[in-house]
């Protein structure tokens, strides 16, 4: 026990000795009050450390990580009463009392001097543990927000490493579809892999230079809180020594925002696919197909699975994609890469045999995190049965002649209507009526391993 460094005896989350520690199922410990204060008002009740989900709201206590901390506080506290403390320089005196006139500790002897004479006491260690509590109050903000840099930090390296290998694998893509174009499309091959390497190092310069300035936000906040907290740790005459000194350095530490999450930080991937064909169809209009919507992969729920174009989607096995502020984090959406804000537009979508799908449109606004999504406007299969939903309001059975294959939605923004049409019998399907304010975007939910399929207009090229 003696040798155990007492930075391992220190909870994650308040930084200080375990106080009543509790263990998860993944072998962490913490404070139970820091536990359960940062689990307040969160729908997962995650481990701090490595995110894994814990079945238990109150977790069991580490009697043995308890003892050994209660040792630890015990030793310091002795050391603390009968250690080296500082004594007066004048009477050689321990120091007892704190003169509330001249602001420092004093002996018993210095009490009846005439530097004194008059002055107001108090026992050093009653004002020392007031003073203790003013500065941790100082000081919790600033732990916090480390926190939360060193949270921020993780997301930034995470999105930029995953933006690196998204850039690779978009990359080939782009080669692939090249070498089918032939020598003569070289050189405009080319030209995309400098827009896309060009994108890549201005994203990476841009998530460089965040993951940097929150490394010295960081390194700041460090040093302050290590300061301070070495001077919370001497003993009270020490630290009412330095008291001053690092309240100052706490409270002028520079105010900072706290750290947002970057967004629009990844690559954009539907820019350099999307209608990648159509753009060159003066040149091998043999091969050109067209798609009027192309995924987002950055709206994607972890559990889709895009195409190589972009154009069909399917549910598959939860993948390690960054929890980016545009990505859905609860149920299965994707949403076009495009919004339209005015005008009339229409696309096809091929849901075959699946069983439990939605399309439709949503607006900008969308809630994107959580289990309620708002401001939608779709139709879908749902347990078997045909329904309409629109924002809050209940569903709406749909009564069809058949099943559904193949959906046309068409979008008139100006006049308030989306409408549904079976393209196989070209019949009505359902239409809302709706005044909207905000862009509006593709949207598709699947839960089925059978995709969602964007189906290619048919198109008629002149030269």
């Amino acid at each position: 026990m003696s040798l155990r460094s007492e930075e391992d005896l220190c909870c994650t989350i308040c930084r200080d000795i375990f106080r009543d520690p509790v263990v998860l199922s993944c072998s962490h410990s913490y404070c139970k009050d820091c536990l359960q204060n940062w689990w307040r008002g969160k729908q997962l009740l995650e481990c701090p450390v490595c995110k894994r989900r814990s079945s238990r709201s109150d977790p069991p206590r580490n009697l043995a990580l308890k003892k050994i901390c209660e040792a630890i506080l015990q030793r310091a506290e002795n050391r603390t009463s009968t250690g080296n403390e500082i004594q007066c320089k004048l009477h050689h005196e321990r120091f007892k009392l704190f003169c509330l006139h001249h602001q420092e500790p004093i002996c018993l002897v210095c009490q009846h001097s005439d530097t004194h004479n008059g002055h107001r006491f108090k026992p050093a260690n009653e004002v020392a543990g007031e003073h203790k509590t003013e500065l941790q109050k100082l000081l919790r903000p600033l732990q916090e927000k480390l926190r939360l840099f060193e949270e921020v930090k993780t997301s930034c390296d995470q999105t930029a490493e995953h933006m690196k290998v998204k850039a690779e694998h978009t990359e080939r893509h782009i080669r692939e579809q090249f070498k089918k174009l032939h020598q003569f499309l070289q050189k405009e091959e080319e030209a995309r892999i400098v827009a896309l390497r060009g994108e890549e190092k201005k994203k990476s310069q841009m998530m460089k230079a965040k993951s940097d300035a929150l490394s010295k936000e960081i390194a700041a906040l460090s040093d302050t809180i290590r300061a301070t907290e070495k001077v919370i740790g001497a003993a009270d005459v020490a630290f009412l020594q330095n008291f001053k000194v690092a309240v100052e350095r706490v409270r002028q530490h520079p105010p900072m925002e706290d750290p947002q999450p970057v967004s629009g930080g990844l690559m954009d991937v539907a820019k350099h696919l999307g209608n990648l064909t159509f753009n060159i169809w003066s040149k091998m209009k043999n091969m050109v197909s067209y798609s009027p919507v192309i995924l987002d992969p950055n709206t994607a729920n972890s559990e889709l699975i895009l195409s190589e174009d972009l154009t069909s989607v399917r549910c598959g096995q939860k993948q390690d994609v960054p929890d980016n502020p545009e990505r859905f984090d609860f149920f299965r959406i994707v949403l076009g890469s495009k919004g339209v804000n005015s005008g009339t537009y229409s696309w096809d979508v091929e849901v075959g045999e699946s069983t439990d799908w939605f399309v439709g449109v949503a607006a900008e606004s969308v809630q994107r995190k959580g289990k309620h999504p708002s401001c939608l406007w779709r139709i879908g299969c749902f347990d078997g049965k045909y329904i309409a939903r629109s924002l809050s309001d209940p569903s709406t059975a749909l009564s069809l002649a058949g099943k559904l294959h193949k959906i046309r939605v068409y979008l008139n923004w100006n006049m308030g209507k989306l409408v549904f049409f079976d393209l196989d019998t070209n019949t009505h399907i359902h239409t809302f009526t709706h005044n909207f304010t905000e862009r509006l975007f593709p949207y598709f939910n699947t839960v089925n391993a059978q995709p969602l399929k964007l189906i290619p207009e048919k198109l008629s090229l002149r030269c």
